[in-house]
This record gives C-alpha cells, structure tokens and sequence, in this order.
C-alpha cells in the first residue's frame, strides 16, 4: 500500500502532534486540519489498513467502537445536536472516519447540507490553544489521560 495523507497523519500523532486528541485501542482520534465545525475530528487506525474490510473481526469492531465513542464524547462536549459519521477512502485509500458534529446554529443554508459543502478553504485552521479546553473533555469523556494516551493500555 503505497504512503498516503493518512499514513503522514498517523506518523504524525505518534510523534506528538498536537491535533491528538487521544490515542485509542484502534487508533489515533485527531482533530481535523481545518475547522469548518468546531470539534471536526478524525478516527486513524493504527498501523494504517485500506479500508475498514481489511480489518479482521475483532479489529473493525475495535474500530467502530472507537468510532462512536468518539462521537458520543464529541456530542457530550460540544453539546452539538448530531454527529455525522463518514468513511470513504477514494481519495485517500486508506480507513479512516471523520466525525463531524452539526450544530443548531449552522447557516440555515448549510444546516441540512452534507459537511462537504462548507468551504473547507475559508474554515479556521487547527488552534490548538484554542482546541485545549475541547481537547481536555474529550480526553475526559473517552478515559484517557491528560496527555491523550490510554490510562489502561
């Protein structure tokens, strides 16, 4: 499988970016580069798979489970009304899932329109200062510790 932005991602959070969030049992939850909704964030497996069915059972099961606790922090945390879930992997074929919160006071033109219709181009850069106070809970709410690795691992 050839290097991918996911792969660069995942070397990254091992070398302590500070867009970690956590390190989980499946991976690595990261907040997303651009911010177009607050708390954007992204599920990596590592090591790096090409797609969720290459994972065997206990593994993807792993990975989705991650997913969602992921996603019931971000809803915890944010207070959004919704998380949207996706994986694709076409223009980067590698697994990874992005959650993105939405939130009652979106524009109302893109409160109903899929994530990708906001102007990624234009959205607030990864702050990590800012991001700290988000960051905490969620580290909180997932259990694991003030530095995003896993308390029990």
């Amino acid at each position: 499988m050839p290097p991918t932005a996911i792969h660069r991602l995942v070397e990254a959070a091992r070398a302590g970016d500070p867009a970690v969030i956590a390190r989980l049992p499946s991976g690595w939850a990261m907040f997303g580069r651009q911010q177009f909704l607050r708390g954007y964030a992204l599920l990596l497996p590592d090591p790096v798979v090409p797609h969720l069915n290459a994972l065997p059972a206990a593994q993807r099961a792993c990975f989705l489970d991650d997913m969602v606790r992921l996603g019931d922090a971000l809803l915890a945390a944010t207070g959004a009304l919704r998380i949207n879930y996706a994986m694709f992997g076409n223009l980067e074929p590698a697994l990874h899932a992005h959650l993105v919160p939405r939130y009652a006071d979106e524009p109302e033109a893109l409160r109903g329109a899929h994530p990708w219709a906001y102007d990624w181009g234009a959205a607030p850069a990864f702050d990590a200062a800012a991001l700290a106070p988000l960051a905490a809970q969620l580290r909180a709410r997932l259990g694991v510790a003030a530095d995003g690795r896993l308390e029990f691992a």
